[in-house]
């Protein structure tokens, strides 16, 4: 039986996920960890310059982007990432090692479905913000 809604079919197929975060290590644990639950990693990026050359160049389906990206601001980012990628406009999540409560107005006003904390990050919290 084939499911009819989007959030149903990402859940049944590989993730394409893109990382936009400034901190290399978390960048590849981050990786380690989705690819370990079956989210295909299909780039990383530590700017938002970078994180739009990769959408450009690769087919996602989520932006991971860090809401302090060191002198950007992952806000910039994520509306940069929907209005200026030429590839069909990704859905963008927040991560951070911050409270979420710390954002929550800026986060609801954004274009992003929401956000994982770093330390819940998982293919599961993801695909539960992609199904919502």
């Amino acid at each position: 039986m084939q499911q009819s809604t989007e959030g149903a079919t990402l859940s049944a197929m590989s993730l394409r996920c893109l990382l936009v975060d400034d901190d290399p290590r978390f960048r590849d644990e981050a990786r380690r960890l989705l690819e370990r639950e079956g989210v295909i990693v299909v780039g990383v990026a530590a700017s938002g310059d970078e994180a739009i050359q990769v959408a450009e160049a690769r087919a996602h389906d989520v932006a991971l982007v860090d809401i302090s990206l060191g002198d950007e601001s992952g806000f910039d980012v994520a509306r940069r990432l929907m209005d200026e990628s030429k590839a069909s406009t990704p859905a963008v999540i927040f991560v951070s090692t911050h409270d979420e409560a710390e954002f929550s107005d800026r986060i609801a006003a954004s274009p992003a479905l929401g956000f994982i904390a770093k330390t819940e990050l998982s293919a599961e919290r993801i695909r539960e913000l992609l199904a919502d």
